[in-house]
């Protein structure tokens, strides 16, 4: 009776026009544009093993880098029978962790590696929902559009890519039925910090030779990093960073001074002057004032350094 009731709230919602909300819209996705029925009692869709392996395979350098995060995760979250999953951008599941006691209830709900837990097989639901909206939700129970699914609470966060796209969506469910929405605030404040955390140490693993700068940032929940090679030139940026800075939403982009984007640039008048005090001024400070290695460094003789300073005032009183 209760799966009843809550199948014809579905339906009643979408028919709504007064229903504006987040979770309103994704039922109307979910029933209207994807076709599915909240009545629907079926099992979660799993892709095949060799497709499961297939997409570990294309995934390993970020799943490399994720496992430990997701480690650390289920320790804190773990033994109050939460289960944690990692997907793939389509809502595959490719990693989880879960406690032997609780892996049978999961394993029957079809939280489980190979399972399809996308929008448009599942409808709404953590993961699928996390990752059509490309924010961070939670799904408490009723909350889901299939009746089947509602005994569960989903958080969920995307985790972008170093090219700016959507990589995956971190998700812990909760198989408690005494599990409180206060409770899933705590858990999905922590799902969001884990995802920000790999995100961060993904990106700078995908740029190993720059330098990595932290943009200004006002908000806390993204990662703002961009990516210096050594010409000073921005390579690479977060989904956010790309965002703050007015950069190309995703895929790679044509370096930019990084000056010039953290609003540190100048006019381009004395700019070579600029550099070339800066070189010397550098090299000084390597060679800890020794005039010789400083010119060596620059590959110069010590006459032209003495002379370029007298140019540039370095050294002058």
């Amino acid at each position: 009776m209760a799966e009843r009731r809550h199948a014809d709230l579905v339906a009643e919602t979408t028919r709504s026009n007064a229903a504006t909300s987040a979770l309103a819209a994704s039922w109307r996705r979910s029933l209207v544009k994807h076709g599915l029925d909240p009545a629907d009692t079926r099992d979660p869709a799993r892709v095949s093993g060799d497709d499961l392996a297939r997409r570990r395979e294309r995934m390993e350098p970020f799943l490399s880098v994720a496992d430990p995060q997701l480690d650390q995760l289920y320790n804190l979250v773990g033994l109050s029978g939460c289960n944690v999953l990692l997907t793939d951008a389509q809502g595959v599941v490719l990693a989880q962790r879960v406690s032997d006691g609780d892996a049978g209830q999961f394993r029957e709900w079809g939280l489980w590696q190979g399972a399809d837990w996308s929008e448009s097989a599942q409808g709404t639901n953590g993961i699928g929902t996390c990752l059509a909206d490309g924010r961070p939700v939670t799904i408490h129970r009723d909350e889901h559009f299939h009746t089947r699914n509602i005994g569960m609470s989903c958080m969920d966060a995307p985790i972008w890519g170093p090219d700016g796209g959507l990589i995956a969506a971190l998700d812990v469910s909760s198989a408690r039925a005494d599990q409180t929405e206060r409770y899933n605030r705590l858990i999905a404040a922590q799902v969001a910090q884990t995802a920000r955390a790999i995100e961060t140490t993904f990106f700078r693993a995908s740029f190993p030779d720059a330098r990595i700068i932290v943009a200004q940032q006002d908000d806390a929940d993204a990662a703002m990093l961009l990516a210096v090679d050594k010409d000073d030139l921005a390579i690479g940026a977060t989904r956010a960073a790309r965002r703050l800075l007015g950069l190309e939403r995703e895929g790679a982009f044509r370096p930019r001074p990084a000056a010039d984007l953290l609003g540190r640039g100048d006019d381009q008048a004395g700019g070579f002057e600029r550099a070339e005090r800066a070189a010397v001024t550098r090299a000084l400070a390597r060679a800890d004032g020794n005039m010789s290695a400083a010119a060596r460094a620059l590959g110069i003789g010590r006459a032209t350094l003495y002379r370029r300073m007298a140019k540039l005032g370095i050294g002058d009183k």
